[in-house]
């Protein structure tokens, strides 16, 4: 059954313009987060490796997004994760973490710089400790889309995280990758996992920081 109204077009009539106080399930993302109990899992050409990294995240609020009548409130997120051994970026990721009041809905949006963006989603409720979401190869709504070198090499067919909030200032995250490797029978399950800790505050969206200036400029009465 379509869940979706007849009118596409119209927009919300009264929106909120703080997202800090919409995020729902997300609130508690934003803000400048770091961990240094990072490990991953990998496939290479004698065998898995695991690897132990350090990760740094930060979640900015943006303004209100509306689909017509669907109204989303966000986080714009960047990883970028190194490791001890050597003076590398291990990996860099940059997406959206999406929220929909109205049906629970959350999503996450993911791109890396090697060829493969993803729209994982899940629901979730304010408050709630845990979030899971998840997409699959050939879902034309939450699917992963690769090149045509992953694709044959390394094709990813399916993606889940999870992650379980600890109070306002720390949180972890389970990531399990299924992937079919070229010349391997069996799929390999891709496992990251990562422990951060609060080292920022979240700040306002754009329009709540411009209205925040208005007012502080505005002569007094």
């Amino acid at each position: 059954m379509n869940p979706f109204p007849q009118d596409i077009f119209t927009e919300p009539a009264e929106v909120d313009p703080d997202t800090l106080a919409n995020l729902g399930p997300l609130r508690r993302l934003a803000g400048r987060w770091q961990g240094e109990e990072g490990v991953d899992l990998n496939p290479k050409a004698d065998g898995p490796e695991r690897r132990a990294f350090i990760e740094q995240i930060t979640f900015d609020a943006i303004d209100p997004q509306a689909n017509g009548p669907q109204l989303f409130y966000g986080l714009r997120y960047h990883i970028h994760i190194t490791t001890r051994e050597e003076d590398i970026t291990f990996h860099d990721q940059v997406g959206y973490w999406l929220w929909e009041p109205a049906t629970g809905l959350v999503l996450q949006t993911l791109a890396i710089p090697r060829g493969q963006v993803a729209l994982a989603s899940g629901h979730a409720k304010p408050g709630d400790d845990l979030l899971s979401l998840s997409a699959a190869r050939g879902q034309t709504e939450y699917g992963i889309c690769s090149t045509a070198f992953l694709e044959y090499a390394f094709r990813t067919d399916s993606y889940r995280i999870d992650i379980a909030f600890e109070g306002e200032d720390a949180w972890s995250y389970d990531i399990r990758t299924m992937l079919t490797v070229h010349g391997r029978p069996e799929p390999f399950e891709h496992h990251d996992r990562n422990r951060l800790k609060r080292i920022g505050p979240a700040t306002p969206n754009p329009l709540m920081q411009i209205m925040a200036r208005r007012a502080e400029d505005a002569p007094p009465r």
